[in-house]
């Protein structure tokens, strides 16, 4: 194997990239703008991938007239090859991955592609980054952080895991002046030099356990964005694991701890008062007044964790000194992107929601006790998920379940432990057209001024494309019921 050179450990965009050679791990998104991003520095650059698909063959085209060596499908190594000194991990490649063992046994950085990003930022005074992870709420926060940084009057987008690759942006003319970067917790386990302006972690749940390992892991992995904050880190009040994040971070002096609750917000904090948004953090006589921000009108929908996603993007955009009128003029302009808790339709006074994007057991339970009374679907891929806990904090909105998914069972036994009083309905196809039946079970259930609520509290691969394909059939089922009954 190859040493690293010593200059790669602080390694910036003027680096002498053509001496590396550098694995990259992935052909997804990611992974092609690191290998563009790489062979357009004149590094030498192989890109692996254990498929071999016809969107992979046309990347590997791309690449390969790029100058980069492909490796897809049976031809890709388990182990790193002779001669690599950098391997850059797509996200999705968990650190017990063969080929990433053996580069962490052999003493060979890894990076991710935001790692990466970071080291390449172009220009005399690259854009500041907002960071923003957790469990639930990273796109939803984002986007309404980059609307009220637009309302400023700055030039802004959301990148990172939701928008443009960071690999793009970081390289774009003319350049931001600052950017909202949505990072997962697989993003942030292969970052180690990122320093945020700010950053936010929403909610800490158990997810992702079966790339982690441990929640341990998990929750170490979402802290590493606080590390070097320059400004302000911005946690949840009403989840105390992040609190300990922000008080584990090596930060820059003066760098201060935000909360955000739905309470009355002490100082130093953002917070709700009536009907209001407040700021008690970034205001000058924050001991005896408070900011108003913006009024819980202005958000759509104000569900509480919704809310709670606003003032977390609220306290990023102030530390950044953007003023008052600009976050309430950011959350008028926003519009949630679809399959987040949106209303399809009502059929006979129930209303049918599809929250398809509430993938893990801590979204579920947000959605569900957003609404008084709720026919749950559910079930999918659970990924190591336990669902006791969200079984004992929603049964007494239950007016019934209807189950599907590979994992229905285990989300059964819960209920059976936890709500053994609600009716629980089990569709054992797990076709993709069987949505129609899926509606139609829940619809049975319901009554007169229910929410059919589909937040599944899984992963939707076993039976459907992606969360998006989920949502889609479900609203498409619910036109068909609706239409049925004349309405």
């Amino acid at each position: 194997m190859s040493v690293a050179p010593d200059w790669l450990a602080g390694a910036d965009r003027s680096a002498p990239w053509p001496q590396l050679s550098v694995l990259v791990a992935g052909i997804g998104v990611s992974g092609f703008a690191a290998a563009d991003a790489l062979l357009q520095l004149g590094a030498a650059v192989t890109v692996v991938d254990g498929k071999d698909g016809p969107g992979e063959r046309d990347k590997a085209t791309l690449l390969e007239i790029l100058g980069a060596r492909v490796r897809l499908g049976a031809d890709a190594p388990d182990s790193v090859p002779a001669g690599v000194q950098l391997v850059v991990t797509s996200p999705g490649w968990a650190p017990a991955t063969g080929l990433l063992t053996s580069a962490a046994a052999a003493g060979i950085p890894i990076w991710g592609e935001v790692e990466l990003a970071w080291r390449l930022r172009a220009g005399p005074r690259p854009a500041p980054w907002l960071l923003v992870t957790g469990t639930n709420g990273k796109t939803t926060t984002v986007r309404m952080l980059a609307s009220m940084l637009t309302a400023a009057g700055l030039r802004t987008t959301a990148a990172g895991n939701v928008g443009t690759p960071l690999l793009e942006v970081v390289a774009a003319e003319p350049g931001y002046d600052v950017l909202a970067v949505e990072l997962s917790s697989f993003q942030l386990h292969w970052s180690s030099t990122v320093q945020a302006h700010s950053a936010a972690v929403l909610n800490v749940a158990p997810d992702h356990l079966d790339w982690h390992g441990t929640l341990t892991g998990y929750s170490a992995a979402k802290g590493k964005v606080y590390q070097g904050n320059q400004v302000a880190c911005v946690y949840n009040v009403a989840d105390p694991v992040t609190e300990e994040l922000v008080r584990a971070a090596d930060v820059q002096p003066g760098c201060r701890a935000i909360g955000f609750t739905l309470g009355i917000p002490a100082v130093g904090m953002v917070g709700v008062v009536d009907d209001y948004l407040v700021d008690r953090a970034f205001v000058a006589e924050r001991v005896n007044s408070a900011a108003e921000l913006a009024r819980l009108s202005d958000l759509q929908p104000a569900a509480p964790h919704n809310v709670a996603n606003a003032l977390a993007a609220a306290a990023l955009a102030r530390a950044y000194g953007v003023p008052a009128a600009a976050v309430r003029d950011g959350l008028r302009a926003f519009r949630p992107d679809p399959h987040r808790i949106a209303l399809v339709a009502t059929v006979g006074e129930v209303g049918y929601v599809d929250d398809s994007k509430a993938t893990n057991p801590h979204a579920a339970a947000a959605s569900i006790q957003a609404y008084d009374r709720v026919v749950w679907i559910a079930g999918g891929l659970a990924k190591g998920a336990d669902f006791d806990q969200l079984a004992e904090a929603v049964r007494d909105r239950l007016r019934g379940v209807v189950l599907i998914g590979a994992d229905r069972a285990v989300i059964a036994d819960a209920l059976a432990r936890h709500a053994p009083d609600v009716p629980v309905v089990t569709v054992d196809r797990t076709d993709t057209e069987v949505m129609d039946e899926i509606v139609a079970q829940a619809s049975r259930l319901a009554q007169p001024g229910d929410t059919v609520l589909l937040a599944p509290a899984c992963a939707s691969m076993d039976m459907f494309v992606n969360y998006g394909d989920r949502g889609e059939r479900f609203a498409a089922a619910v036109a068909r019921l609706r239409a049925a009954r004349g309405g």
